[in-house]
């Protein structure tokens, strides 16, 4: 049946059609995004409601909370280097697999146990399923959508963090009932998000691998040695600038909340309302911005402006620590949109230049490597954020000058690299299926 237009405007499922049709990766691609969607939906049902869970239900103190909590995400930190140097040997989809099965049992397990140590553990299981699953996300996406893996990226990330916000809203309406039930129920529904992504992540096609090949039924590794991420200073050196640029997550969970609380004259319901305004600006900014990073060229001069967005943040968090209410309000809003901003553009640039500073044969390796950037920013990003918080304003200045300058830092170390490798599309090879 044909698509009707009704005064000149598209039809909603013409207009649906299109849009999927633009997102990069064909069918494969597609599918990848409803997993994500699941995926991001369960994490929101848990992520928002964890803490509470084990203060409330296992009954930990507020001690053995952060010492799960900091346990769990410095052994998580092994995930990201294991999961693509595991990609670079195997089909990625079947590690996909297992890691969400992993993920499902160490959830489940959380349920069984009020014992510290085990809930340690599976906490770390957990955490360590986490971080493999996000590079070989990343990986897949890079390999799926080829030349057009930033746009991929801004969709994926669209859909994940629309994801993010029902299982969060979701999660809401449960403490409302403040039973032990609910939250047993969220975490449930978090090990369920993990097994439907499983079985859903059967229907993806295994994409081309530029690290193996193809003999009748058997993948074999390339036969010369692969490059050693371990070994390469230019792009180790690249990835501790990755740390510090990462600290923009820091500054939603822990800056912001705690700046609102103890140094602003902001009402305290500011800050749930700053982190609405972060998921509304990611999704309806994220794809339109990839645009202008879709070259490696354009995604290193996109540092530039990044380090603006940084550094003007930074000023408006320590500027609204010396106005009153209606004033800290505006400032902290400004602040929370720069840091957005910078959120969304590092973003951009980080999935281009993470892969075509990779050899090819080495890019799973190589990106988790790239990974651990992120995992050591979560375990240490509060606390420097903290820092600049019992610092004052002058920390907050001096936390957004030091990351602008960081984005000149990078903008040099990469300069010789790419100079070298002009192509930021990595050869297409044979197809596995």
């Amino acid at each position: 049946m044909k698509s009707k237009k009704t005064g000149g405007a598209v039809h909603p499922i013409r207009r649906t059609a299109a849009w999927s049709r633009s997102i990069p990766g064909g069918r494969d691609g597609r599918r990848k995004l409803v997993i994500a969607l699941v995926d991001r939906v369960g994490s929101g049902l848990w992520a928002s409601v964890s803490v509470l869970y084990f203060t409330y239900v296992s009954e930990l103190s507020l001690a053995q909370v952060g010492t799960l909590a900091a346990a769990a995400g410095a052994i998580g930190i092994a995930g990201a280097p294991l999961g693509g140097k595991l990609a670079d040997r195997f089909p990625i989809t079947r590690i996909l697999l297992i890691v969400q099965l992993l993920r499902a049992l160490a959830s489940c397990a959380l349920l069984t146990t009020d014992h510290y140590a085990l809930l340690i553990a599976f906490s770390a299981v957990g955490s360590l399923g986490d971080r493999a699953a996000s590079i070989l996300t990343k990986l897949y996406a890079t390999r799926v959508a080829g030349p057009d893996r930033v746009r991929y990226q801004a969709f994926h990330r669209t859909i994940a963090n629309a994801g993010w916000a029902l299982g969060g809203l979701a999660a809401a309406a449960a403490l409302a009932l403040g039973t032990t039930s609910a939250y047993q129920w969220l975490l449930a529904g978090d090990a369920l998000s993990f097994v439907v992504s499983a079985l859903l992540t059967l229907r993806c096609g295994e994409p081309a691998s530029p690290s193996r090949t193809v003999t009748g039924s058997k993948h074999t590794a390339p036969t010369t040695r692969p490059a050693n991420p371990w070994r390469d200073r230019t792009y180790l050196a690249y990835v501790a600038t990755e740390t510090v640029l990462f600290l923009d997550d820091a500054m939603f969970k822990v800056g912001l909340p705690l700046w609102i609380a103890h140094a602003s004259n902001a009402p305290n319901g500011l800050a749930p309302l700053l982190m609405v305004l972060n998921n509304v600006m990611v999704v309806a900014l994220q794809v339109p911005l990839a645009r202008f990073g879709t070259t490696t060229a354009a995604a290193r001069n996109l540092l530039l402006p990044l380090s603006l967005a940084f550094g003007l943040g930074g000023l408006a968090m320590a500027l609204a620590a010396t106005g009153g209410a209606l004033t800290a309000t505006l400032l902290l809003t400004a602040a929370a949109a720069a840091f957005t901003t910078a959120e969304m553009l590092h973003a951009t640039i980080s999935w281009e230049l993470s892969v075509a500073l990779a050899p090819d044969t080495a890019q799973g390796a190589y990106l988790g490597v790239h990974g651990l950037a992120q995992s050591v920013q979560r375990t240490f990003g509060p606390l420097a954020v903290t820092a600049a918080i019992a610092t004052g304003p002058a920390g907050w200045a001096t936390f957004g000058t030091v990351i602008a300058l960081t984005c000149a830092v990078q903008h040099r170390v990469i300069r010789a690299r790419l100079a070298r490798t002009p192509l930021s599309v990595p050869p297409v090879t044979v197809s596995e299926h």
